[in-house]
């Protein structure tokens, strides 16, 4: 689903002069070249031999592997999330990219337009809440809901949010639900995450002293709810008039953000915002959260 989803979004980019195609269902790569006006490679070391960049799609199991290979032709590359199944492969796969050459994750959720919007609104967090739900998929991932779903939020909580400092966890669930609560410096961090949802949900919640933000990541929406400026009581009844501010943002596919800019580092010879390194940490954090609920 991931590969068909970039090889769309990449024959709509302009910077792409040729896209070709690889899997190992060889009909299924020429059905979607057919549709993507693409070429369909015969294996994956013809298509290096004919890219400028790759996107790694594959089921997560097969990263390191797949990885390994783009690197040893010298490739730059984009690893879908999570970068590799576990963080012991993602160091060892880490070792061997070459200096100088351009390595991306796909953490998708870090181009969705409401995250830098909400990073310049977010100053002294008291409380954060991510929720991410979805209803049940046959996409066959090789990842508990942890490196699946929650994986993002713990980017976005980690390398966008709350950066520096350690952490104490409390996290409880199984392969398909989990909650995980998180303490910086006493500010508590709540992250759920669901694969048996029955609504899709994709939200953040962060509450400071003046302010509390509201965030949808589906509908790329920010609400900015300030404290009430006038509290009275009428007719026995609690009344507060509440200043509720929406934030302007430019909606963008975040994917197509994504690409472009992966694209863009290649061209430039500059580095892709998600490290490798930053995905290491995001994968170190999803283990300690799944070791909650297999201890």
């Amino acid at each position: 689903m991931m590969g068909r989803n970039h090889a769309r979004v990449y024959s709509e980019l302009k910077a792409v002069d040729s896209l070709h195609l690889f899997d190992l269902n060889g009909k299924a790569a020429r059905d979607l070249a057919g549709t993507f006006e693409a070429t369909a490679s015969p294996t994956l070391e013809s298509l290096l031999e004919r890219v400028d960049a790759v996107s790694v799609c594959v089921p997560t199991p097969y990263h390191f592997s797949v990885a390994e290979t783009v690197l040893d032709a010298g490739v730059p590359l984009l690893i879908e999330k999570p970068i590799c199944a576990t963080a012991e492969e993602t160091r060892r796969l880490i070792e061997k990219i070459p200096d100088g050459l351009v390595a991306g994750v796909g953490h998708i959720e870090r181009f969705n337009p409401i995250v830098p919007e909400i990073k310049k609104i977010v100053q002294r967090p008291l409380y954060i809440e991510m929720k991410r739900h979805n209803p049940a998929s046959s996409r066959v991932s090789g990842s508990s809901v942890v490196e699946d779903l929650m994986i993002h939020d713990v980017d976005i909580m980690r390398n966008v949010l709350l950066p520096d400092g350690a952490y104490h966890l409390a996290g409880s669930g199984n392969e398909d639900v989990c909650s995980a609560l998180f303490s910086f410096y006493g500010t508590p961090v709540y992250l759920s995450a669901s694969r048996k949802s029955s609504k899709k949900i994709r939200m953040i919640y962060i509450e400071e002293e003046e302010f509390t933000v509201e965030g949808d990541f589906m509908a790329q929406e920010i609400y900015i709810h300030r404290k009430p400026g006038q509290y009275s009581a009428e007719d026995e009844r609690y009344v507060q008039e509440n200043i509720i501010e929406k934030v302007l943002v430019n909606k963008q596919e975040p994917l197509k953000l994504e690409l472009s800019t992966f694209l863009d580092c290649v061209a430039r010879k500059k580095e892709f915002p998600v490290s490798p390194a930053q995905a290491l940490l995001n994968m170190e954090i999803c283990e300690d959260v799944a070791r909650c609920f297999t201890a």
